[in-house]
């Protein structure tokens, strides 16, 4: 059978006019900036007239991700539909895709099949230019610093200490590590330096977690960019910066508007990468969306040991946001991967795999009702490969430790094939909870913050710290950090740090390499394995299929 692709199904889609869905939105026509007919930004001013009470937070999360794919995307965009088939007035709030997966390998984040947010291609290409700013903002501090060197250092910075990257948003391997500054003294101090994602900058992690334009200037002051040969912080305030910086994001820092094929209204804003950085929508639009909407639908990078985890100890602690239920993404095919099947062999019944594989989505709920205190449903992301027999005995095994599991078709059927799990969510929203962090940050150490979160989330016997990152943990703690909540970058596709232990593997112990702080943003980076803060690309990267027709101007190729 063939299917269409994900751009043939929003290409033939009739989108209604932007200004109509900020109208569904209650919002006035005085705080919608449009780009086009499709697209709008929403002043922020909006919610300080607002006296409309905040709706329920529903997170989407899933289980660790294999090459088969989970729909954590593509699931809450059909939830979202699904709630207001069922009569409730329902929003979402999501990422912005990052170009490099776009043209890489990961593809974008506009969901898929019927379950999608339109514009998808100006959402995956540009969108409104906001990565484009952060990314300006983001290098206009390096190119300050850089300058403040050659020009008589003043503050003393040491180039050997210098921790700020440039930035760019794109897949590019050659960029990880340079040399700079050479030719001479009038072009520069050669340095050894290197270019970060985009998405990887803590400025966008900072962009992310404001409150408001007061707030992202204050984050950005703060922000560390090197030391001094004393060992003092030099920050982007001490550089004079930060008023040039907020004025590159004064457009960005607005929340875009868009919709999805049923015309559900959907708010997407920033897009931190969820295995290096917090990879979580921004505050700003979370909150406009809980203005908008009875029902938020929102998602997190990654698998719930990542994503969940950052949302839930980064994001609403920073925020005091309180979610309400989650949702626990999986697929029969990738707990068969989980379970050891092959790639090749997902499609063909597998009980025993799957039984195998099931402990990894049985982890990531109990993580998130007994660690986390929230009440979750398993959404199946269905395919038609899946048995009855499968099926069956996900919902048992789940059914022991008192979770429903929900069969989710929305990639088929859009919004009807969402409407038993948004019943479900419903009822959870209306559950006693007892929304708990999983550490604390007050009263004890980085490295005792570290053992707590590797214990309770990641089921790790201990935590191991290199003599490097042990001296730069009391480093961070001497230098008023030690109170800061933790951002664990490691793979994604592993409760560990070793990205082949598939499943819900037992008796391991987490290795931390480096320690650096993010105090804009507000938390400690803890660097596990081989993380990358650039990618590369793939040896068939998907920009080598998309392309524009001459006449028409309409894309082709992507997804």
């Amino acid at each position: 059978m063939s299917y269409k692709t994900d751009i043939e199904i929003a290409q033939a889609n009739t989108m209604r006019p932007i200004s109509e869905i900020a109208e569904l939105c209650g919002i006035d026509e005085a705080y919608v900036e449009q780009y086009g007919k499709y697209k709008a930004k929403i002043d922020p001013a909006y919610m300080r007239q607002s006296t409309r009470k905040d709706g329920k937070l529903i997170l989407v999360t899933a289980i660790s991700p294999t090459p088969a794919g989970e729909g954590k995307t593509t699931t809450s965009v059909g939830l979202a539909d699904g709630l207001r088939r069922i009569g409730k007035n329902a929003v979402a709030a999501l990422r912005e895709p990052s170009l490099g997966p776009v043209f890489g390998i990961k593809g974008g984040a506009a969901g898929g099949g019927y379950a999608q947010v339109v514009p998808m291609e100006d959402l995956n290409l540009h969108f409104t230019g906001d990565f484009h700013a952060i990314g300006a903002a983001n290098n206009l501090l390096a190119a300050m610093l850089d300058n403040h060197i050659l020009k008589g250092n003043a503050l003393g910075i040491d180039p050997n200490q210098v921790t700020w990257k440039r930035a760019v948003d794109m897949n590019d391997r050659q960029l990880r590590f340079i040399v700079d500054g050479l030719g001479g003294k009038s072009n520069g101090v050669a340095r050894e330096d290197g270019f970060d994602i985009t998405v990887a900058s803590e400025i966008m992690a900072i962009f992310c977690l404001s409150e408001d334009m007061a707030d992202l200037k204050r984050r950005l002051a703060r922000t560390v960019v090197a030391y001094t040969y004393e060992g003092k912080p030099v920050t982007a305030g001490d550089l004079k910066a930060v008023g040039a910086m907020a004025a590159l994001l004064k457009d960005a820092i607005k929340p875009n508007l868009v919709q999805t094929l049923e015309h559900t209204p959907v708010f997407i804003h920033g897009g931190p990468f969820g295995n290096i950085a917090h990879g979580c929508n921004s505050v700003i639009a979370t909150r406009m969306a809980l203005k908008t909407g009875d029902y938020v639908v929102t998602e997190a990078g990654f698998g719930a040991d990542l994503g969940a985890e950052k949302f839930l100890d980064i994001k609403c602690r920073s925020a005091g946001l309180k979610p309400d239920a989650v949702v626990m993404v999986a697929t029969v095919r990738s707990l068969k991967h989980h379970g050891g099947a092959s790639l090749k062999e997902l499609d063909k019944p597998d009980l025993a795999a799957l039984d195998r594989g099931i402990p990894n989505l049985l982890r990531h709920v109990s993580n998130i009702k007994d660690v986390y205190g929230l009440p979750c449903v398993v959404a199946i992301n269905a395919f038609p490969s899946d048995t009855a027999e499968e099926l069956a005995l996900l919902e048992e095994r789940c059914r022991e430790l008192g979770v429903k599991v929900a069969l989710s078709e929305v990639w088929a059927k859009g919004g009807e094939g969402g409407m038993a799990l948004a019943e479900e969510l419903v009822r959870l929203c209306e559950q006693p909870k007892a929304f708990r962090f999983a550490y604390e940050c007050e009263n004890n150490t980085i490295e005792e913050r570290l053992l707590t979160l590797c214990r309770n989330v990641y089921r790790a016997d201990d935590v191991l710290l290199t003599p490097d990152a042990k001296k730069q943990a009391a480093r961070l703690e001497k230098l008023g950090f030690g109170h800061l909540p933790l951002c664990v970058s490691k793979t994604q596709y592993s409760f560990s740090d070793d990205p082949a232990l598939l499943g819900a593997p037992k008796n391991f112990i987490i290795t931390v390499r480096q320690l650096k702080v993010s105090a804009g943003a507000g938390f400690v980076v803890a660097l596990t394995g081989d993380i990358m803060t650039m990618p590369g690309l793939p040896k068939h990267p998907a920009a080598e299929c998309i392309d524009v027709d001459d006449v028409t101007g309409k894309i082709t190729g992507l997804f």
